[in-house]
C-alpha cells in the first residue's frame, strides 16, 4: 500500500478467533463502536439509574468543562453525545451503560441465551436470584443460540453478563472459545 507523497506502508491485519474477556465494564466500553456507544448512552439517559447519574454528570463536567450545574440542564441528546465520545467515563458509568445498551437495543439477544440456558426471564431481565454456578455445557448450548447475532454484539452481551456475576457464569470463558 503506498501512501501518495509518503512512500509504502505496510499493514497487517491480525484475527484472532478466541475472544478475550475483559475485566473491566470500561475495557468492554472502548470496544464499543460509535453506534453502539450512542445506543447505549441514549438509552442511558432515557431512564437513567439514579445511582449512576452523579458519576455520569461528573464524567460530563470534565469533558466539556462546564460547571455542574450547566451540566444538569443540558439537553438530553447533548448528555448522551458526550458520554458516547468519552473514552474513559469510569467504571461504575460504563457497567451502567452497558446495562442500558442490552436492555433496550438487545433484549432479543438477552431472551435467546437465557433461554438456551434454562434461566427464567422477563424479556430479557433475569427474574430469578442468582443462583448456582451454570455449567459449561449449557453455556455452550447458550453461545450456539447467538450464532444469528453478530459477533461484536454477542461479545458484548457475554462480557457484561461475566463481570455482573463472575461466579454463576465461571465457566463462561471456556464455553465462549467457540465463537
Amino acid at each position: 500500500m503506498v501512501r501518495p507523497g509518503r512512500g509504502p506502508v505496510n499493514v497487517f491485519w491480525v484475527y484472532c478467533p478466541e475472544m478475550k474477556l475483559e475485566t473491566t465494564a470500561s475495557r468492554i466500553w472502548k470496544r464499543l463502536g460509535r453506534e453502539d456507544r450512542l445506543a447505549a448512552s441514549s438509552s442511558f439517559w432515557r431512564d437513567p439509574p439514579q445511582e449512576a447519574v452523579p458519576a455520569a454528570l461528573a464524567a460530563i463536567v470534565s469533558a466539556r468543562r462546564v460547571r455542574p450545574q450547566v451540566a444538569r440542564t443540558l439537553p438530553t441528546e447533548v448528555r448522551a453525545q458526550t458520554l458516547a465520545v468519552l473514552q474513559e467515563p469510569g467504571e461504575a458509568v460504563a457497567a451502567a451503560l452497558l446495562v442500558a445498551l442490552h436492555l433496550s437495543e438487545r433484549r432479543a439477544l438477552l431472551g435467546a441465551f437465557l433461554d438456551a440456558v434454562g434461566v427464567a426471564h422477563d424479556n430479557g431481565i433475569m427474574s430469578e436470584e442468582p443462583g448456582a454456578p451454570v455449567g459449561e455445557d449449557v453455556l455452550r448450548r447458550g453461545v450456539d443460540a447467538l450464532s444469528a447475532f453478530p459477533r461484536p454484539q454477542v461479545e458484548a452481551y457475554l462480557n457484561t453478563l461475566f463481570l455482573q456475576d463472575p461466579e454463576r457464569w465461571a465457566a463462561l470463558p471456556k464455553a465462549v472459545e467457540l465463537l
